[in-house]
């Protein structure tokens, strides 16, 4: 049985990122676990959904157990970190957050997942984060990291954004970010304006740049037909119900997450990627 390992930031990730993707290889007999950097401690949420729950944690705790079922994940575990919150957010800086740990430390702890999982590909964040939210950056980094011990690769970020191996001591699992290709996004970025509506200051918080994140660009690599689990995937999304995703805040976000519900995209950064070979239509090199 082939074993895919999911490393992200916090509950709600996996289903609104590749959360298509994961109930594909689930649904194929693929071991899919997910490795949560925190337990979302930060994320806002209406007071009236914490009836029953002791804190914001348990809530979300109990919407990932919720969209783990729906994903049919075989395994959720936890790096043990606190939500450390968006860039400038007062938790950044505290003492047990992901974005204040140390990133050796970090990357320690995920050395120890992928030794006992012992997975064939491995799924993380790109290095902006996707939106660039501290605790996805970090993560990114501290998997890179990871690499680096178990398997002694040293990374080398190419111009045209694909990476490159300058040096290496043993296999490694097939590496990959989940992305969102910004074609779309650039569009929305211009005609948001039209609509009255702020790209600089989008989402719950307003704290979300999406001018930034379009200039951003990720080359994909990889490109995942997910149209017959787009319901699971909306039913695991459904699940995280205190953390409203963006596209539901906006008509013109609304249609660009539509555009993108069929398929899902990554950037492959192991074994590297080669400008001109063909687009990836899986994760395990088929």
């Amino acid at each position: 049985m082939a074993t895919l390992l999911v490393i992200l930031a916090h509950p709600d990730d996996e289903s609104f990122g590749p959360g298509g993707t994961l109930a594909k290889y689930a649904h194929h007999g693929v071991a899919v676990h997910y490795l949560c950097g925190t337990r979302g401690e930060s994320g806002t949420v209406d007071a009236e959904r914490l009836n029953g729950y002791a804190d914001v944690a348990e809530l979300r705790m109990a919407e990932l157990a919720c969209a783990a079922k729906e994903l049919r994940l075989a395994g959720v575990h936890f790096l043990g970190y606190r939500d450390s919150g968006m860039a400038g957010a007062p938790h950044n800086g505290m003492e047990g957050t992901l974005h204040a740990a140390p990133l050796d430390e970090v990357a320690g702890r995920i050395a120890s997942f992928i030794e006992r999982l012992r997975p064939d590909a491995i799924i993380t964040h790109d290095q902006y984060g996707g939106y660039g939210h501290p605790d996805h950056v970090k993560l990114h980094q501290a998997t890179m990291r990871a690499y680096e011990l178990l398997y002694g690769i040293e990374w080398k970020l190419q111009p045209d954004g694909l990476w490159s191996v300058v040096k290496q001591n043993a296999p490694a699992p097939r590496l990959y970010f989940t992305i969102i290709p910004k074609r779309l996004l650039k569009l929305g970025v211009r005609v948001m304006p039209l609509l009255r509506q702020d790209p600089r200051r989008f989402g719950r918080n307003k704290d979300i740049d999406l001018v930034q994140i379009a200039s951003w660009d990720v080359p994909v690599t990889t490109r995942i037909d997910t149209r017959r689990y787009a319901r699971i995937k909306q039913a695991a999304s459904d699940c995280h119900a205190s953390q409203q995703p963006p596209a539901r805040g906006s008509r013109i976000v609304r249609f660009l997450f539509r555009r993108n519900s069929s398929f899902e995209y990554f950037a492959r950064a192991y074994p590297p990627y080669r400008r001109g070979e063909k687009l990836e239509t899986g994760l395990f090199g088929d």
